[in-house]
């Protein structure tokens, strides 16, 4: 099954929050419960004053504890005492020795192994002075959590400590500790008052939980839209792409990653747009250059065809030169194609590049006397050893003279030169007028172009020899570079490494 992103998104933000709310909501309740359990055992031990006089005045009479049962019944006794102060308030009381109550001391309390215990007879009990009046559910509930210690926390009465630890009041008589009445903690409220705070706040935080069950869905909803949208652009966006649309362009708005993601994105869709800007146009361009040669192969045939011309040596040699401009377009288009995929095989050895360039510059010698230029060769630079192949780079050096044989106006020059610097010989071939303009610099060794005006068509070629020849140096590591001339035509810069001892 497939489950958006959005979907995805919105289900991991709302179960983080949701973990994050109920994790607060949890420590809160357990934080308010604790300490309200502290502070109803406190209001319970306050509660316990009566019973707490009544236990020293009885301390008081017989001098010891032997005033307390014996056996079992030892655990009823504080629940029959309660009762009993219960029976007795509002009767008036004889004043008995100094008692005076001790705020709650801490639980941990020394213990000692419980003393015997011995029956004593003793006067009867006087009753008490009416205490202010307890909660009617509150005994029920708290005789059965009441241990009566002496001294040295050993058990006497009531409940059985156990385990649990006890909040402890001090009994005094004379400013002499003789016992603690210890109180465990309730797991219900002892009284009306706590029960409907804890239910209270029982309500309130299930309003807390569900409030942040809303916002937290309100919140998931709304960053699972801030993420959603932008991939939901760029999906869209790359659909259009895969359905060969390269005008399509995404909104940067963002600064994030996203908004990253969609630059790089337009840049892609840029690129791509280029690019069959330029297939469109390889296409139409070889699509005319292979069209002139067979044009003009089909019309001389088809005119020898028809008798209107004659099979003379001149016609057959019209024909094979342009079965030769064929031949040539070809090689040349197969050549870059094999650049293009990294498959143009260059068998680079040591050679001498100066020494290669004007041994190729004597075989068109006799070309530029008939095309009236003068040629000029510079004197020959300290270094000039190269490593690459010698026939790639006689290819080179021939489209560069062929260019500037072909559109350098009569009665000009052609120089060439070298020089070194920062590890590199740098071939210079410079000619004369016409120059090119400054836009076309940047776009001479682009293929099938051409000056519009000084350097069109009429000249012959198809407008491959430069392109190809910054593919041929290029991967060889060297460069191409085009600049004005100060003859007033063109520079063509061709560099190469220097060969040297640590070259591989």
């Amino acid at each position: 099954m497939k489950i958006a992103i959005g979907h995805r998104l919105f289900a991991s933000v709302l179960l983080a929050m949701l973990t994050v709310a109920a994790a607060a909501v949890l420590l809160l309740r357990q934080n308010v419960l604790g300490s309200f359990g502290d502070y109803a055992v406190a209001i319970e031990l306050d509660r316990l004053d009566e019973l707490s006089g009544a236990v020293a005045r009885q301390y008081n009479q017989h001098g010891d504890w032997t005033f307390l049962p014996s056996g079992d019944d030892r655990r009823d006794w504080i629940g029959g005492e309660l009762t009993r102060l219960q029976s007795v308030r509002g009767k008036p009381a004889p004043p008995v020795g100094p008692v005076r109550p001790v705020p709650p001391v801490d639980p941990a309390a020394p213990a000692a192994p419980a003393a015997p215990l011995h029956t004593r007879a003793g006067p009867p009990m006087p009753p008490l002075p009416p205490p202010p009046p307890a909660p009617p559910g509150m005994i029920a509930d708290l005789h059965t959590r009441i241990t009566l210690l002496d001294a040295n926390g050993a058990y006497l009465a009531g409940r059985p400590p156990g385990n649990l630890p006890l909040a402890r009041r001090a009994i005094t008589v004379d400013d002499r500790t003789i016992g603690y009445l210890g109180v465990a903690r309730s797991a219900r409220p002892s009284d009306a008052m706590a029960f409907a705070f804890l239910d209270q706040l029982q309500r309130s935080l299930w309003l807390i939980g569900g409030l942040a069950l809303v916002l937290s869905a309100l919140a998931a909803i709304g960053l699972a839209r801030h993420f959603r949208r932008p991939i939901d652009r760029l999906a869209r966006g790359a659909g259009a792409l895969a359905a060969g649309d390269y005008a399509v362009r995404l909104p940067v708005q963002r600064s994030d990653e996203l908004g990253d993601l969609a630059r790089h994105f337009n840049a892609l869709a840029e690129r791509l747009d280029q690019a069959e800007a330029a297939r469109r146009q390889w296409v139409a361009d070889t699509s005319h250059e292979l069209r002139t040669p067979l044009a003009v192969l089909r019309a001389q045939l088809e005119a020898i065809q028809d008798g209107v011309r004659q099979a003379t040596p001149a016609t057959v040699d019209a024909m094979v030169l342009q079965v030769h401009a064929l031949t040539k377009l070809i090689d040349e288009l197969y050549a870059l194609a094999r650049a293009d995929v990294g498959e143009l095989a260059c068998q680079r050895v040591p050679l001498d590049l100066w020494q290669l360039a004007t041994a190729e510059s004597q075989a068109f010698g006799a070309r530029f006397q008939a095309a009236n230029l003068t040629f000029e060769a510079g004197g020959a630079p300290a270094q000039s050893q190269v490593l690459g192949d010698p026939d790639r780079l006689r290819q080179v050096l021939a489209n560069l003279f062929e260019n500037s044989l072909r559109y350098t106006t009569p009665g000009g020059a052609v120089r060439l030169s070298a020089q070194v610097h920062d590890g590199q010989l740098h071939l210079t071939l410079d000619d004369s007028a016409p120059g090119v303009p400054d836009a076309a610099l940047a776009r001479l060794a682009e293929r099938f172009y051409r000056v519009d005006a000084s350097r069109s068509r009429a000249h012959g070629g198809a407008g491959l020899g430069l392109a190809l020849s910054r593919r041929l140096l290029a991967a060889q590591g060297g460069a191409l570079a085009f600049a004005h001339s100060p003859l007033g035509g063109l520079r063509v810069t061709v560099s190469l490494p220097l060969l040297t001892k640590d070259t591989p």
